[in-house]
C-alpha cells in the first residue's frame, strides 16, 4: 500500500530541484549529493546509477535505488563482471530496475573498465580525484566543464559507455568532486 509523501517543511533551505515531497530525495541532497566520497565501491555505485540516469530523471533512479541494489548485487562488481546469459537475461525482465538492455549491457562492461582503472591506479578514487589534484571545484548552475570533458573522453577512450560529459558531470557532483549547492542553500560553500 502506498503512503501519500508530505512536503518536508523543516525549514531548511535546499537546492531549487529537491522535490521536498520526496524524503529519499531529501535525504540524498542533505547527506550525500556534494559530499566527497573516496570509497570505491560507492563511487562504483554512484557512476552505475548515474549511467543508468542517462535520459531520464534522478528522482527515477533515486526512487529505485533499492530495487538496483538487490538486482545487481549490491554493485559488487566482482560478481557483475562475472555475469552470464541467464543473470543478463534476468535483469532484462526485472520490473523494479530500468529495463533497458544496453544500459544493463554496459553496466557489465564498465564494471571491467571501472576494476583496470583500479588495477591502473590503485583505487578508483586516486584517478578520479587526481583530475583536480584532490581539490573540490565549487561551481553551480552548470551541467559540463573543462574537467568533465576530459574524464569522459578518458573514460569512454577506456571503453565505458553511457559516460558523456553531462554524465559524468553530474557523477561528480554526486561524488562531490564538484560541489554545486546553490547560495541558498544550507549546504553552499561559501
Amino acid at each position: 500500500m502506498k503512503t501519500k509523501n508530505t512536503i518536508i517543511s523543516d525549514n531548511i533551505s535546499r537546492c531549487h530541484w529537491v522535490k521536498l515531497n520526496n524524503p529519499t530525495y531529501v535525504k540524498y541532497h542533505d547527506t550525500e549529493w556534494g559530499r566527497p566520497t573516496y570509497d570505491d565501491n560507492q563511487l562504483f555505485e554512484m557512476l552505475m546509477l548515474e549511467t543508468f540516469q542517462a535520459g531520464l530523471s534522478w528522482e527515477c533512479i533515486l526512487n529505485r535505488r533499492d530495487a538496483f541494489r538487490r538486482a545487481f548485487d549490491n554493485f559488487d562488481m566482482h560478481k557483475i563482471v562475472k555475469y552470464d546469459d541467464a543473470k543478463l537475461n534476468q535483469l532484462y525482465k526485472d520490473s523494479g530496475i530500468i529495463r533497458n538492455v544496453r544500459k544493463i549491457n554496459a553496466t557489465v562492461n564498465n564494471a571491467r573498465v571501472f576494476m583496470n582503472i583500479m588495477a591502473e591506479f590503485g583505487t578508483f578514487s586516486k584517478y578520479l580525484w587526481g583530475w583536480t589534484n584532490g581539490q573540490i571545484i565549487y561551481e553551480y548552475g552548470e551541467t559540463r566543464n573543462a574537467v568533465s570533458d576530459k574524464i569522459a573522453n578518458d573514460l569512454r577512450a577506456r571503453g565505458m559507455r553511457f559516460v558523456g560529459t553531462t554524465t559524468v558531470y553530474a557523477y561528480l557532483q554526486s561524488a562531490g568532486v564538484i560541489n554545486s549547492h546553490e547560495p541558498m542553500c544550507h549546504l553552499y560553500h561559501k
